[in-house]
């Protein structure tokens, strides 16, 4: 998307210079005053309502500003509220289903509770076309899972076609609902097929949430899991919680009585044998078929190994001949084990998945993380992180605090090097906060969190909040070089003339994303918060343009108006002075300190100089060479070698002490020219004093002849 706009706004710019000046002599014509009488009607309906406001807001400038940075500390506020979200989720349109038994549940049975599940939903919802279950791993164990779990992939039909359910989020809380209900002692977690495969590839589980507890102990990791999750339940937004199973699965334990098997002159390496050989199977020799060679495994038939009975009736040969049953040599009983241990980084952890509907996964996450930590306490050396869909969300926050600073810094340095004035760029710049309140109040309105689609309308957004404030200011610098010295009238003027082009750019961007943020075909979940956050905030920054900017201005002309009246006094007073006033000596030498070139020159001189006692410590560039190809027997060779030249340390301290003298000579230099200066300026005014009181004199002897004659 970045850079199909990047193109599309190149493009634009080679058109605006090239087709659109041509397109508009061949339309236009000789008719340049051709007026639409429809577009001028809105416009100048639009201006009559404006201009009251703009007349206002510059006799209250500082109520003005006041009622902005209120709103922009408003919009703060709600920005904070909003929650947040990696990407919005979209709808697939299909739903699956995390369907699981209880651990240890063997294959038939999972079986026939997945086709149990799929009559309970036909039945409920006529809006399903097919559901597909799958059932443990592939050939490929890319993808792992136990015979517990089942993968239900539900086809539905068009939206349009639904009565159950309005949307996605409430025919998810219905078929779970219903599946709780008559299936006991399953879970279930409703989602998406791509969405469920994407979170898996994330963390490694399927819900949108994960918090993960890390430990050593497994049962101390699952008691607190599950201590947990009867906390997390409550939170608002959570539609489901699930523990993973790492403890529970149930286990054939045998426990041998050393004393009976010393006493029946057994070993425990035989015992085991037999074991393994009667229910797993021992290799007993190899059968060939054609080329292909199989081992040939002995083990007890099915009828003797059904359940923990057949295990304690094994019989077990004695030396002198004669059995046992196995049953008289251990104790034989069921266990509960570790149906599986999760490692992370090298360390256990144990995961609670937890699915979001209707809330957004950040405040989801941060109530999570207030409740468990307060209430669930751990022990030493265990603690909780948080991943899947919140950790995304935090790694893109974190890209995005280094690029946006990084694009405004941009647009102020491109605005500096066109007006080569930091107080103008500012001006302009603040647009930014101004286009922002827009943004943030367009997503509350329209109930949506800030998500990184949101994030990238923010950047777009800034990029055109700017143009607005380009064309008010440059018309203002031109009006104020065309002599328009009246600041009142000169913003009165600005905004009438530019009132046209500010609404027509913004009228043409907001239009430009309406199609996007009105969309709601697949993927458009994406573009909406987008296209809201660029319209409200073109919205927000336009209004607040035509207001806020020409009061901001006016604020800061001010200051340099005041001092302009100030310096034409002082000129007045200037000129007003008698012909034959007179300056003292001390000033004079000082007039002619500042503006003497000799001395300016030899100023720059030693400061040219200061800048090369640096450079004696420089070294010579490094000179490298790569020589490849097929320099020796192999058929690929290369050779690369660097020279780096070097003097002895005392040329460099005495090129230094040289260049540093050669800056004090200048500097002497300097001085006695200063010296000349002020004897030359004290001789110049002596004489001009002597010069004027003696044509004073000459001026009253010949009035007083005059006056005697």
């Amino acid at each position: 998307m970045a850079m199909t706009v990047g193109f599309a706004i190149f493009g634009a710019f080679i058109l605006s210079l090239t087709y659109v000046p041509m397109m508009s002599s061949l339309v236009m014509g000789k008719n340049l005053h051709k007026h639409w009488n429809f577009s001028e009607r809105v416009l100048a309906w639009l201006y009559r309502r404006y201009e009251p406001l703009i007349i206002w807001s510059l006799q209250w400038k500082k109520a003005t500003v006041g009622i902005t940075l209120g709103l922009f500390v408003i919009s703060l506020f709600v920005f904070n509220r909003l929650g947040g979200e990696f990407v919005p989720t979209l709808d697939e349109g299909d739903l699956a289903i995390d369907f699981r038994t209880a651990s240890g549940t063997s294959l038939t049975e999972t079986i026939n509770s997945a086709n149990k599940a799929h009559q309970i939903l036909r039945k409920h919802f006529p809006e399903i076309q097919q559901i597909v279950g799958r059932v443990g791993a592939s050939e490929i164990p890319t993808d792992p899972m136990p015979i517990e779990m089942v993968d239900q992939m539900i086809n539905m039909k068009d939206i349009s076609e639904w009565k159950n359910a309005k949307n996605r989020e409430e025919m998810s809380e219905k078929m779970a609902a219903v599946l709780a209900e008559e299936l006991p002692g399953t879970s279930v977690e409703m989602t998406q097929p791509i969405q469920m495969r994407f979170n898996e590839m994330i963390t490694g589980v399927r819900s949108d949430v994960v918090v993960k507890i890390f430990g050593n102990d497994l049962d101390v990791l699952y008691e607190r899991a599950n201590a947990a999750a009867k906390v997390i339940e409550k939170v608002e937004g959570v539609a489901s919680v699930r523990v993973e199973q790492i403890v529970g699965l149930p286990q054939i334990s045998i426990n041998y009585n050393r004393a009976k098997i010393a006493q029946y002159g057994l070993s425990i390496a035989d015992i085991n044998r037999l074991v393994r050989s009667g229910f797993a199977g021992e290799t007993a020799g190899t059968v060939y078929e054609q080329e292909r060679r199989f081992d040939l495994v002995v083990r007890l038939d099915a009828q003797h190994r059904q359940d923990i009975e057949n295990v304690r009736q094994l019989l077990i040969p004695l030396p002198q001949g004669g059995t046992v049953p196995l049953a008289e040599l251990a104790d034989i009983d069921f266990r509960k084990a570790p149906a599986q241990i999760s490692h992370e980084e090298t360390r256990r952890r144990i995961t609670i998945g937890i699915g979001v509907l209707n809330r957004d996964v950040e405040s989801v996450v941060n109530d999570v993380q207030t409740t468990i930590e307060k209430k669930v306490a751990l022990p030493s050396g265990y603690f909780y992180t948080y991943g899947g869909a919140f950790e995304n969300l935090q790694r893109a926050k974190e890209r995005l605090s280094f690029a946006v600073p990084l694009a405004l810094f941009l647009i102020f340095t491109l605005l500096y090097f066109t007006f080569h004035s930091l107080k103008e760029s500012l001006l302009i710049f603040s647009a930014v906060p101004m286009s922002a309140i827009g943004g943030i109040i367009a997503l509350w309105m329209r109930d949506m969190p800030f998500s990184i689609s949101a994030g990238v309308g923010f950047i777009a957004l800034f990029g055109v909040a700017v143009l607005n404030g380009i064309v008010l200011i440059s018309y203002l610098n031109d009006l104020e070089k065309e002599g328009v010295t009246s600041l009142k009238e000169r913003i009165l003027k600005t905004v009438e003339v530019r009132f046209r082009p500010v609404i027509i750019t913004a009228t043409v961007a907001s239009l430009g994303f309406l199609p996007m943020a009105i969309s709601n075909s697949g993927g458009a979940e994406v573009q909406r918060p987008l296209a809201t956050v660029v319209i409200g905030g073109i919205l927000s920054a336009t209004l607040l343009t035509l207001v806020v900017l020409p009061v901001l201005y006016a604020l800061f002309s001010k200051t340099s108006t005041s001092r302009k009246r100030v310096a034409s006094v002082l000129v007045l007073i200037t000129l007003s002075l008698p012909s034959h006033a007179q300056i003292s000596v001390q000033q004079a030498i000082e007039r002619a300190s500042q503006n003497n070139l000799t001395l300016k020159t030899t100023e720059l001189t030693q400061q040219s100089q200061k800048a090369l006692v640096g450079s004696a410590w420089q070294l010579p560039k490094l000179s490298a060479d790569l020589a490849a190809g097929q320099t020796q027997s192999r058929p690929f060779d290369y050779t690369l070698s660097a020279v780096q030249s070097f003097e002895p340390f005392g040329v460099y301290r005495n090129r230094a002490k040289v260049l540093t003298q050669q800056v004090k000579v200048t500097k002497k230099q300097q001085e006695i020219q200063r010296q000349a200066a002020v004897l030359s300026t004290s001789v110049f005014v002596q004489n001009s004093s002597t010069y004027s009181s003696t044509r004073h004199l000459v001026r009253k002897s010949a009035g007083s002849r005059k006056n005697s004659v």
